[in-house]
């Protein structure tokens, strides 16, 4: 059966490019019906932090990133890896070493005035260090011994064919000094006893790979399949990340977005199923298979991912669109009581509103008059239009107060004032919104409703 997990470290919050890393092994899994797993990777225990962990399981519940197994802490696994290092120790498959970081970073500075390449040279290693005593007072690392000879392989379902000689690696600390076990001895403990078989990850962690697949046989595993997923980079192209602009996943919620437009923007990054452009989660889960990933760099482009939110949203029922407003008109402070149901105001709105918030906003009009000084009419209506809209505050009192019976009348107020239609429905949209960028009026009269038209009218032509 296929297994695929997250790992994300809590030391901050996620970002898009993090979150990928999420979305394409939970897509994979659901494809093939299989388990996917999320794992907290918290053994950094000065940066990581229960808000960041938090941060991290909101997020994936509100894209829809379900997770069959976990979360599982690696801070719970501590006598696992223990035993783990303990076996590998008494195999001779790792060793103590002694070297003092003052030590390492002679060494280091040595073979780079060389020009080598820093690494550690193995001067610990049982066989150098028959004749030498542990110096006093300093606890030891343990140490990975890694094959002298030969290579690395493996086939990487993104990148294709890697091989790295094993003379280009050191041997690993996989415990340190104060007995906490480092990242690469983690992971690959926690991938075998959870029976990983796909890690889908950035490609970030290309070189750890090598590293992990030693490990991996010196426990007598096989590895799992490999997919290095590319680099995410931001619209000018560094690499997505705190530092260059990434915001949190979470911030793209509070900002209007919908989950199911994220999740379509982040698997067109890096993914692509023939032209495929707007697509729904479950289409998504339905296409996905590793061949379709590239090794290209994907670059976040801010206003496709609106562009996208707009589509979705423009595609979804009315009822499901209210349901996602609902928290933001509430947020902007507007009383929907006595008005128009929010699934209505939606079905006007969503044509015009790439996101929630702007589509709150938006949706102000419907509920209260517009703010006093944004219904002037001045300079806006001449004395004929003026005329014509006192007509119409009075037809209105016996107008059937429809679409169908609204714009006729309109239109027809016009003519008897010798005015083009224009000119009576944008000071109208004027004196009822607020503003003339809203939808076709006659449905906005409709749903403002008869008596709040006739009054914010009367005060327009009053003010």
């Amino acid at each position: 059966m296929i297994r695929t997990r997250f790992a994300p470290s809590p030391t901050g919050f996620l970002h898009l490019g993090n979150i990928r890393s999420a979305l394409f092994p939970w897509a994979f899994a659901r494809h093939h019906g299989g388990v996917f797993i999320l794992r907290i990777e918290d053994t950094d225990q000065e940066r990581s932090t229960p808000e960041a962990t938090q941060a991290i399981v909101d997020a994936m519940h509100w894209l829809g990133l379900d997770y069959d197994e976990g979360p599982f802490y690696q801070m719970q696994r501590l006598a696992r890896y223990r035993d783990v290092a303990a076996d590998l120790l008494a195999r001779g498959l790792a060793y103590q070493c002694y070297t003092t970081p003052a030590e390492l970073d002679a060494l280091r500075a040595a073979q780079i005035a060389r020009g080598e390449k820093p690494r550690y040279d193995g001067r610990w290693r049982p066989e150098r260090a028959k004749e030498m005593t542990p110096p006093a007072g300093v606890a030891p690392v343990l140490r990975f011994r890694n094959p002298d000879a030969g290579a690395v392989r493996w086939a990487d379902a993104v990148k294709g064919a890697i091989e790295i000689a094993n003379a280009e690696l050191d041997d690993l600390v996989i415990v340190r000094a104060d007995g906490s076990p480092t990242y690469n001895f983690c992971v690959v403990v926690d991938d075998l006893d959870m029976r990983i078989t796909h890690v889908i990850r950035g490609d970030d962690h290309v070189n750890n790979t090598p590293r992990q697949i030693n490990i991996m046989r010196a426990l007598d595993a096989e590895p799992p399949i490999y997919a290095h997923l590319p680099t995410v980079l931001t619209p000018d192209g560094e690499k997505l990340s705190k530092r260059h602009g990434a915001r949190g996943v979470l911030q793209y919620r509070d900002d209007g977005y919908v989950a199911e437009a994220l999740v379509n923007y982040l698997a067109r990054l890096g993914w692509a199923h023939g032209d495929a452009e707007v697509f729904s989660a479950q289409q998504f889960i339905a296409w996905f298979d590793l061949a379709g990933l590239t090794a290209s760099p994907g670059r976040f482009d801010p206003g496709k991912l609106e562009w996208l939110n707009h589509e979705h949203l423009r595609r979804m029922p009315a009822e499901a669109v209210a349901d996602e407003l609902a928290p933001f008109v509430e947020r902007a402070g507007i009383d929907t009581t006595g008005g128009p149901p929010l699934s209505r105001v939606a079905e006007l709105l969503k044509e015009r509103s790439p996101t929630l918030v702007i589509m709150a906003e938006a949706a102000a009009y419907f509920y209260r008059p517009p703010a006093k000084g944004t219904a002037t009419l001045a300079g806006r209506v001449d004395a004929a239009g003026r005329e014509a809209l006192r007509e119409l505050v009075a037809e209105f009192e016996g107008l059937a107060w429809s679409r169908e019976a609204i714009l006729p009348a309109l239109k027809a107020a016009a003519a008897r004032h010798g005015l083009k239609p224009g000119q009576v429905m944008m000071p109208l949209r004027v004196a009822v919104a607020g503003t003339t960028a809203t939808p076709a009026i006659d449905a906005v009269l409709e749903l403002v409703g008869r008596d709040a038209t006739r009054s914010r009218v009367e005060a327009a032509l009053a003010a």
